[in-house]
């Protein structure tokens, strides 16, 4: 009866020393193994296991709940990254508009200014925008150009 149990519970290769040798040496690599990674979860710093490669589960229903716990984590990242790709884009299209907005303003401004500048006087200071633009400074506290004042200048002949 004994010998029926033995083979029954051990089934043929029960009485086999070589296999028993080879899940033992088997079972200590893992359980070395094991503590191997646990030490290192415990060595770590890092509160959360996100930064770890590696992780030891005792069960099953344990790695699927990390799992799941890291997916949904990746999914709120994937929904975040989208979200900010929309915004940068709605941003882009409204910074895109403005430069157009502003340059057909300018070329506005320049074509007045082309215009304007036949009916300037010349003895005036005004008659040279160039020299205007040269001694134009920007004012970085109230945010606009500081031009210089117009001054007519009348030649007095002798």
């Amino acid at each position: 009866l004994q010998m029926l149990e033995r083979q029954v519970v051990g089934g043929e290769q029960a009485e086999n020393k070589d296999l028993k040798e080879k899940r033992k040496r088997r079972k200590k690599y893992a359980d070395e193994r094991r503590m191997q990674l646990v030490a290192a979860l415990q060595q770590s710093n890092e509160d959360s296991s996100d930064w770890v490669l590696l992780n030891v589960y005792d069960s099953i229903q344990e790695e699927v709940r990390a799992k799941s716990k890291l997916l949904e984590k990746l999914r709120a990242a994937e929904t975040e990254i989208k979200d900010l790709q929309s915004e940068f884009e709605l941003e882009k299209i409204d910074y895109l508009g403005t430069i157009r907005r502003l340059e057909r303003d300018l070329l506005l401004f320049q074509q007045l200014l082309d215009q304007v500048q036949s009916l300037v006087r010349r003895d005036c200071n005004y008659s040279n925008l160039e020299k205007i633009k040269c001694e134009s400074v920007w004012d970085e506290e109230t945010g606009c150009w500081k031009i210089p004042e117009p001054v007519v200048q009348k030649t007095r002949l002798p």
